[in-house]
């Protein structure tokens, strides 16, 4: 493995060839303004409505009108759930989970500053919220439902087409946070009854800085930011159109080897939970044991902690991850693992794998082979390992 092993795709992806030549024409060539009427507009605008389908075609939207870019999934969702809330009248709850990403979070909290009432739903051990207690906090005030498709730390898929039903059965809004998700599982917007959804192009293998929001015609939905009222009117400046002709490639590429890549990585993931569970003593899987993402293998190891494994990995060429990247800046133990139950010490004791299109058999191999002789040597060193866990080999 003398590139090394890169298994943190939840972090990034790197761009594929695909997209960055479709892009290319447009940094040098065709470099006009889509809203200018004279022929410089002309190709930015047909490239501009061509990705619009594309994305249209992977979440099964019916209308590529409904597609509006932005900058990333961020920004979508401020747009989502700021939007449809500021726009209501007389409403003024919103219902999220406990493990919602943090960018989500702390847009509820902004809404929370501004009077609005927010239920966090608590989830089970897996990361599951649970329909009856979701069901249980609806409120004649419920102006909107926002959820994540699936965590992007456990990878716990959650039961998006059972709370799309509930939210349009109760004429509430139901906005989704798909950056995990996407290009990962089928999703089917209107299949799911989903309102907004949410994305970056980056999880597509596309460019970074842009992203896409879905919009179901007739979503009542107020502009965050004033301007020029491109997209529609809202989302205001000037398109990107390089890196949307990116996203549009992408997210073309996404659906046509969604299937097969998702059987080919749930192989790997499997056989790498195998491994793990099945090699080392005391470890364990977290988020759900079926319904996860396929690339996600997300495990906690008595007696360490994860930051001395994605050390030790390292410097056998392997990257990994212990959570979020948008939180490895902290020392605080992830939220999600103790909102799942853990105690602070299981939690800094995680080590996520994410796998992407690199990944290899060949990989997964040389990662069991060396994983175990680490935990070992992390164990034998650590003040919190028992004499007893190496006296009963």
């Amino acid at each position: 493995m003398d590139d090394g092993i890169y298994m943190d795709y939840s972090a990034g992806k790197p761009l594929e060839a695909r997209c960055l030549e479709a892009m290319r024409p447009y940094f040098l060539k065709h470099f006009g303004n889509p809203s200018s009427l004279h022929l410089f507009g002309g190709e930015p605008r047909q490239a501009l409505q061509r990705a619009r389908e594309q994305v249209a075609q992977l979440i099964g939207a019916r209308l590529p009108e409904e597609i509006l870019f932005t900058s990333g999934a961020t920004e979508s969702s401020n747009l989502a759930i700021k939007g449809v809330a500021l726009r209501a009248r007389g409403k003024n709850h919103v219902i999220t989970s406990e493990i919602e990403h943090v960018s989500v979070l702390n847009i509820c909290k902004f809404l929370e500053n501004q009077g609005f009432k927010i239920t966090h739903l608590p989830v089970d051990r897996f990361g599951m919220v649970d329909l009856e207690r979701l069901t249980a906090e609806v409120r004649d005030e419920t102006i909107l439902i926002t959820l994540q498709y699936a965590n992007n730390e456990i990878g716990t898929l959650q039961p998006i087409a059972e709370v799309g039903e509930l939210a349009r059965s109760r004429g509430i809004y139901f906005h989704v946070d798909a950056v995990a998700a996407v290009g990962q599982v089928p999703i089917d917007v209107e299949r799911e009854k989903i309102d907004l959804l949410s994305f970056s192009a980056n999880d597509l293998y596309g460019p970074k800085g842009v992203g896409a929001l879905y919009v179901r015609k007739g979503t009542r939905v107020i502009p965050v930011m004033q301007g020029g009222g491109q997209e529609f009117g809202l989302r205001s400046g000037t398109e990107d159109i390089p890196g949307i002709v990116g996203l549009g490639v992408a997210a073309e590429m996404a659906r046509e080897e969604l299937e097969g890549e998702a059987q080919r990585l749930s192989r790997l993931r499997d056989k790498l939970i195998e491994g793990v569970t099945g090699r080392i003593r005391n470890s364990y899987l977290n988020g759900h044991p079926t319904r996860r993402l396929s690339n996600n293998a997300h495990f906690r190891f008595d007696y360490i902690e994860g930051e001395s494994l994605i050390l030790s990995l390292s410097m056998l060429g392997v990257a990994a991850a212990t959570g979020s990247a948008c939180t490895s800046k902290t020392l605080e133990p992830s939220r999600t693992l103790l909102r799942i139950g853990l105690t602070e010490e299981q939690a800094h004791g995680s080590l996520l794998f994410a796998l992407g299109k690199s990944s290899t058999e060949a990989e997964v191999d040389y990662i069991l082979d060396h994983l175990p002789k680490v935990v070992d040597r992390l164990r034998a060193m650590s003040p919190f390992t028992p004499k007893e866990y190496f006296s009963g080999r």
